[in-house]
């Protein structure tokens, strides 16, 4: 169980100050905090959860959240920025999350497009966005274009990070791993649930007011593109609406997925990727 008390303190003058909330069990931390952001709630406010009971990744697919095994953590931002930069804040999150892993276990992350948190070739985290447009909740990938010109109310930035666990649902698309089991691979530092989530708010807070910055973009695809072995030169295929199989080539200005496909350059603005060297 989390210490609240102690979290409080080490994250005080930050903008999660004051703004923690836990629940030891909920459905979804998301869902809190897209509740808790209609009904007003500030800039910085912060749902955790020991367990989850309906868990969710991106499309939909369920996000299996035991109790005390993993980091479960949604942030609600009122980021000064307009919806079409949206596709940049699960990248920002992605390189927040890996730093704070880095941080308190010296385990590497490598981020694998639109949001996953791979060690090797495993997963042990995710990222799922979800934006406010005018009363509309919209996930992230489905913003693009069409919003450029609105602004955008409140995101819900959820984490999901396994952290204890030591056996996985069999069939999973990509393997899983915990940060406890990469410890015990590379003889790393053991994980701490709690450290985990202060170094995670503290650099998601960085990075979050680095987003403000209009100037921040290229920054931001900069260092993805530096602590990614996924976004260019590698053979993938790519799963849902725009399906195609190619090689990587890297990030648009907006933070859209870039494939050099047989038929030509796609842009990939939703969807998943595989190694296609496996597949």
């Amino acid at each position: 169980m989390f210490d609240v008390p102690q979290l409080e303190a080490d994250l005080a003058g930050t903008i999660f100050s004051g703004k923690l909330h836990f629940a030891p069990v909920t459905d979804s931390t998301n869902t809190d905090a897209l509740e808790a952001a209609r009904g007003g709630a500030p800039h910085g406010s912060t749902y955790f959860a020991d367990e989850q009971l309906a868990g969710r990744g991106r499309g939909d697919h369920a996000w299996h959240s035991a109790a005390g095994q993993g980091l479960y953590v949604s942030v609600l931002l009122r980021p000064s920025i307009p919806a079409v930069r949206l596709p940049l804040l699960p990248l920002a999150a992605g390189l927040a999350a890996a730093e704070a892993i880095r941080a308190t276990t010296g385990l590497s992350v490598d981020l694998r497009w639109p949001n996953d948190l791979l060690i090797g070739p495993r997963k042990v985290g995710g990222i799922l966005v979800e934006a406010g447009a005018g009363s509309k909740s919209l996930p992230y990938a489905v913003v693009g274009q069409p919003y450029a010109a609105v602004s955008l109310p409140h995101a819900v930035v959820g984490i999901g990070i396994n952290v204890h666990q030591h056996s996985f649902a069999p069939g999973l698309a990509t393997p899983a791993t915990s940060l406890d089991l990469e410890a015990e691979r590379q003889a790393g530092k053991p994980a701490s649930r709690q450290a985990l989530l202060v170094a995670l708010l503290k650099s998601l807070e960085d990075e979050a007011l680095g987003l403000a910055d209009p100037g921040s973009s290229e920054s931001i695809l900069r260092r993805v593109l530096g602590a990614s072995t996924w976004m260019s030169g590698r053979s993938v295929q790519v799963h849902g609406p725009q399906g195609c199989t190619g090689v990587t080539a890297g990030l648009d200005a907006n933070g859209f997925l870039l494939v050099e496909t047989e038929t030509g350059r796609v842009t990939v603005q939703t969807g998943g990727l595989r190694d296609a060297t496996r597949a």
